[in-house]
Formats: C-alpha cells, structure tokens, sequence
C-alpha cells in the first residue's frame, strides 16, 4: 500500500469510531497519522517538475519486480482537511477549546482555503472564537497575541474586534459585550443562547464566552488595584458577591492572580506582600542604579571637555565634584549605603568610608546580617 492509501485507511476507521462514539480509539487511531505529511510544499517551478519527472523515470526503470512501486508525489489536501476535521471532533468532544484552534489554523494554512472566500471567512471566525474559549494560561495568552497579528482578520471585522479588546488592558463589561456582538455571534454554529439547540454544546460555549470575560475583567482589576472594597469590586464586574467571590477564588487556585479577601472589611487586597531580602535587593539594585548613572556622568563630562579641548580650573574641578557627590540631609550617599550594609568599601576607600562599613559589620546590617 502507497502512504496515501494507509492514511485515507486509517482516516476510515478514525470515522467510523466517532461515529459509534468510540472516541478513546478514534484517538488512538488518529495518533498513528503524522502530520508532517500534511505539511504545506512550497510551490515548484516548471523546471523542478520537469527534473522530479525525469528522476521518477529513471527510479522506475531501475526498480526491480519485487521492489515496491515509487510513489508520486501527489496533493494531498483532500486528506489533510478530512484529518483536521476529525481531530477538530475530537477536541470538541473533550471541550479542549486550545487545540481546536491550532487545528484550524493548521486548516487555514491550506492553499484551496485560502483561495475560496467563503471557507476562509468561517475559518477565521472559528479560529477566533476557540482561541477565546480556551482557559487563561502562558501558551493561550501567546496565541492570542499572534492570532491577533494576523493581517487576514480583516476579512472578519467584527471578530477581529472582539478579540482585541481581548489583547488590552481594559474592562469589558458582559452586558455591553453581550448586546453589542451577541447576536453575531449565535448566528453562528458555535453559541447558542438556547439550552435546547441543536448543538447541545452550544449554549455551554456561549456560557463560557462569559466566564472568559468576567475573568479577563478579574485580571484587569488586579493589574490597576492593589486593595478595593467589594462593593465597588461587584459594580465593576456586574455579577453578584458570591459570584464575584467564587471567580476571584477559581483564579487564586489557578494562580491567575494574588488576591486575599477580608470579610469582615469587605475588602479584597490584590498586592503581593514582599520578604526582607526582596525589598533589599531591590533597594540594593536601585542604587547600584543611580551609582552608575553618577559614573556615566562624570564620564560623559570628560568626554565633551576633552573634545572641547577645555582644561577645567581648579575651582571648576572642586564645584563639578561638589555636584557629583550626592548627599542625603547633608550625609555623602556612599557612607549611608556602606552604613546601611549595602555594598562594601573598596580596600583603597578613604578612612570615613572604611568605618561606615565596619559599623555595618557589627551591626550586622544589610548583606552582613548573612555573614556569621
């Protein structure tokens, strides 16, 4: 059997376990399929053809009676779509709305779609409306960055700007996304607002929709408060308090979001609380900052009057010092972050700047209270 006939086989069986709902087989079975035999081949030119025609007659008058015949490189589209159909089933079935995305991507990126207008637009509806559904994680927020980048959503306006509101920091709050894209988008195969329609899955996807945009808002509140009184924090995202409570939990579980909730107060603080070491390391960090900044100037000063040509006087040499050397309520910086244990004083330091680091020593301040 050729490579063509052993996946249109298998392609066969694969349709034959959905349809007896045998969905743990179907997967199995569709597992056997590689994908790199799908992969989209650049366009030959007439002169590539001519030299792959010529190497084929030469292979099969070459080819013994026993030998296998050579296979012709065919298109293989026809069993590329029926493949990502089944596996686009399969995800559905499962409501593992991420990987039926990739799936239609993989579909989209198919010559004969992409030539048929038709096909393409409900293509890229879906892809938008999956990548949508799926949950909040690192590998969906990067997806839907790119599926964002795509140049071809403009073919589908009104998708492209649901999924951009998606992509930026801002509320969206259901009721307002409802009425403006709810009717567009039950018009469709994939939401429903019925229990009772024809795809029992459909009303569950809509539902859904809904979650991922209470939890979008969830987020873009976390990112701009660090504290907020309930109340206020149910105004925002037009739900109940014990809806608003279970979605901020679903979240903290998930790790989405830090968030920590006084009942009493009816308060929820959304700052992350900081050790000892991080804010030092920080502090530490800002003035190591500042301290090169101090230097990249004093360097740049020296550059410009050495290209001047200008040899500064004494006195402008001691009032440009006088600038550089940074005081804090009349004490030189250097001292106090030495004294505060900081940073250590180099071994050729002046005497003042070798004794604020012995005093950081036997207070065991800073980097030396690690030291025994």
């Amino acid at each position: 059997m050729t490579r063509r006939e052993k996946t249109d086989f298998i392609l066969e069986q694969v349709t034959l376990c959905i349809e007896n709902d045998d969905w743990t087989q179907a997967g199995i079975l569709s597992r056997k399929i590689s994908t790199r035999y799908f992969a989209r081949r650049p366009k030959k030119t007439p002169e590539q053809l001519e030299k792959e025609q010529k190497e084929q007659e030469e292979a099969e008058k070459k080819r013994r009676p026993e030998d296998p015949p050579v296979e012709k490189a065919d298109d293989v589209t026809d069993l590329k779509l029926r493949y990502y159909e089944q596996q686009i089933t399969l995800a559905k079935h499962e409501d593992n709305y991420l990987d039926v995305c990739k799936h239609y991507r993989q579909v989209l990126d198919t010559e004969s779609v992409e030539n048929n207008p038709t096909q393409l637009h409900a293509v890229l509806q879906r892809v938008i409306y999956f990548v949508l559904l799926a949950p909040y994680d690192n590998e969906q927020s990067d997806l839907l960055h790119r599926v964002n980048l795509d140049a071809r959503n403009a073919e589908v306006p009104k998708d492209a700007a649901l999924l951009k509101q998606f992509t930026i920091s801002e509320l969206m709050r259901w009721p307002m996304v409802e009425a403006q894209y709810g009717e567009h988008l039950c018009s469709t195969d994939i939401f429903s607002k019925d229990r009772n329609a024809k795809d029992p899955k459909a009303y569950t996807r809509y539902e859904a929709l809904r979650h991922r945009v209470i939890e979008h808002n969830v987020r873009v509140v976390a990112k701009y408060y660090t504290r907020i009184t309930f109340p206020r924090l149910t105004e925002l995202l037009d739900l109940s308090e014990d809806e608003t409570e279970k979605y901020i939990s679903d979240l903290v579980t998930k790790k989405t979001v830090y968030a920590r909730i006084d009942r009493p107060a009816k308060v929820v603080n959304f700052e992350v609380k900081r050790g000892p070491d991080e804010v030092l390391d920080e502090w530490g960090g800002s003035m190591k900052g500042l301290l090169g900044l101090l230097e990249r100037v004093g360097h740049l000063i020296q550059r410009e009057e050495m290209m001047a040509r200008i040899a500064p006087t004494e006195k402008e040499r001691k009032a440009r010092d006088r600038r550089l050397a940074q005081t804090l309520d009349g004490d030189d910086l250097a001292s106090l972050i030495l004294a505060a244990g900081g940073a250590r004083a180099a071994e050729n330091a002046p005497s003042d700047l070798l004794a604020a680091e012995e005093q950081a020593r036997s207070e065991r301040a800073g980097l030396w209270s690690r030291m025994r």
